[in-house]
């Protein structure tokens, strides 16, 4: 979309990963050059870090448009320069994948250019998106004979969580990133065991429910949490920092009722007056047990019990 103008318009297209280094470079020849004597080129880290402000580096540190004219810029070499920078996300997760680069020389600066690249830029994400959509559909027919013989609610979802196919059950676009070793909890199936398919993931109840048991085992040196199914055998095994291994014992104690944030701070610091920490120290723990811990009140979920070896 931008290239065919730049020769006439006098400008360079340029495009970075989410490290700020240039991976691509298109436009006039003769801006080409003039970049390449300020060092503008491909493998070149273009962050605030390294060249001092400029579009590029601070569309990263903003994660948003950025436009600087001629001295806005930190280095005098880039003083004779326009860049409007725009950061490309990736529609499945939000994560940052690069910028999206337009320089050239003060002199030949167009309004224009901010809409262009603003426009390129959503454009980059449609395509991103629809490149998704496509391979949502191929999960979903490569799934087709496993769902067609299958009985009972069922999900198909992508490495990101992304449904590709529901039946027996009606949830929202995407769920928690699955994981081989780690229980997911489903709104309307409660607590599953993802399975892994070619490209995807199945997630169902195994029979009627799902039941775990975590045992809390102190080795002396370490403590460790040991997550088995119904048959008693360990699907995956974890080391907790102390602090984690005390909230799960407290956990285990509080039974189905739970504990709130101000029991939990209550409890671990003799006060009320940690509840930001809990809140975070809880948020850290989940993302090492994954569903095992519920929250609102923060208790172990249902389909878990928990035992604490002394």
């Amino acid at each position: 979309m931008l290239t065919p103008v730049a020769d006439a318009s006098r400008f360079i297209v340029v495009v970075t990963d989410a490290d700020g280094v240039v991976l691509w470079r298109e436009g006039a020849p003769a801006v080409l050059r003039e970049a390449d004597a300020i060092g503008f080129a491909e493998g070149a880290t273009w962050t605030e870090e390294r060249v001092g402000t400029n579009a590029i580096g601070t569309a990263l540190a903003e994660q948003a448009p950025v436009q600087l004219f001629t001295a806005e810029h930190f280095e005098e070499v880039q003083h004779p320069w326009y860049c409007t920078a725009s950061p490309v996300h990736d529609p499945r997760t939000g994560a940052l994948l690069g910028v999206v680069d337009v320089s050239g020389p003060a002199g030949a600066f167009h309004p224009a250019i901010v809409a262009l690249v603003a426009t390129a830029t959503t454009l980059a994400e449609a395509a991103l998106r629809r490149r998704h959509e496509k391979s949502l559909l191929a999960l979903r027919r490569s799934a087709e004979h496993l769902v067609a013989t299958a009985s009972g609610p069922l999900l198909v979802v992508d490495d990101d969580g992304w449904v590709a196919h529901q039946a027996g059950i009606l949830v929202r676009e995407r769920l928690a990133s699955p994981r081989t070793d780690r229980p997911l909890s489903v709104p309307g199936l409660g607590l599953c065991l993802p399975e892994r398919l070619d490209g995807g993931w199945l997630v169902r109840p195994r029979g009627r429910a799902v039941e775990l048991t975590a045992r809390l085992r102190d080795m002396g040196h370490e403590v460790v949490l040991e997550v088995s199914g119904a048959a008693d055998t360990t699907h995956w095994r974890v080391a907790l920092t102390p602090r984690h291994a005390a909230i799960l014992r407290l956990l285990a104690t509080a039974g189905r009722d739970g504990l709130s944030a101000a029991q939990l701070s209550q409890l671990l610091f003799g006060d009320t007056e940690h509840q930001v920490t809990v809140r975070a120290e809880v948020s850290r723990l989940r993302r090492v047990v994954g569903a095992l811990v519920a929250t609102a009140p923060y208790r172990v979920a249902e389909g878990v019990r928990m035992r604490c070896d002394e």
